[in-house]
């Protein structure tokens, strides 16, 4: 165990940043899209799809391949996007730590 001082201190602030961090991503919801909006995702931080919005107009004339990879390509769109935020929190909780940009935790 750490002892109470300044090492200590900074391990607990690292692990209560940590947890929100955490929490955090698990509450964060972006959508992504494809089609020009006619195909919509929705996924959280941790990358899982929680919504899928195909639109009447993405049914019309399209064979079941391309309807596919609409619905594909808004969910890569989302997971981009979500691992972006993500990125970016991980390099916030590390800048609050004193760590050099890109540093991974």
């Amino acid at each position: 165990m750490f002892p109470q001082g300044k090492m200590g201190k900074m391990l607990a602030k690292a692990q209560k940043a940590q947890a929100k961090i955490q929490e955090d991503i698990a509450a964060l919801r972006v959508e992504g899209s494809s089609g020009g909006g006619i195909v919509k995702a929705l996924v959280d931080g941790n990358k899982t799809v929680l919504d899928l919005v195909i639109s009447a107009e993405a049914l019309e004339d399209a064979t079941p391949a391309e309807v596919a990879d609409l619905v594909l390509a808004a969910i890569t769109d989302a997971q981009r996007k979500a691992q972006a935020e993500v990125e970016k929190k991980m390099n916030d909780l590390a800048g609050m730590l004193g760590l050099p940009p890109g540093m991974g935790l």
